[in-house]
């Protein structure tokens, strides 16, 4: 799936995309790199550690407490 701008997209940065919130927001909410949040926004193949999930959705429930991880990544 494309997102904005005709780039990739996985369920996550589809989701970024429509809140408008930046990758660079999440990697400093979450310590995790700019890189790994790129990959998890862009490639819907990838698949993140359970601590990394963990940290994106204490990140993300601050803008939205409604959002489960299961809306993003397959467990």
């Amino acid at each position: 799936m494309f997102g904005w701008g005709g780039k990739p997209r996985s369920r996550f940065g589809i989701w970024l995309d429509q809140k408008g919130i930046s990758q660079e927001w999440v990697s400093k909410q979450t310590k995790i790199s700019r890189n790994t949040i790129s990959k998890i926004a862009s490639n819907k193949e990838y698949s993140p550690n359970l601590n990394t999930i963990k940290k994106i959705m204490k990140a993300i429930k601050e803008i939205d407490p409604r959002v489960k991880s299961d809306d993003f990544f397959d467990l």
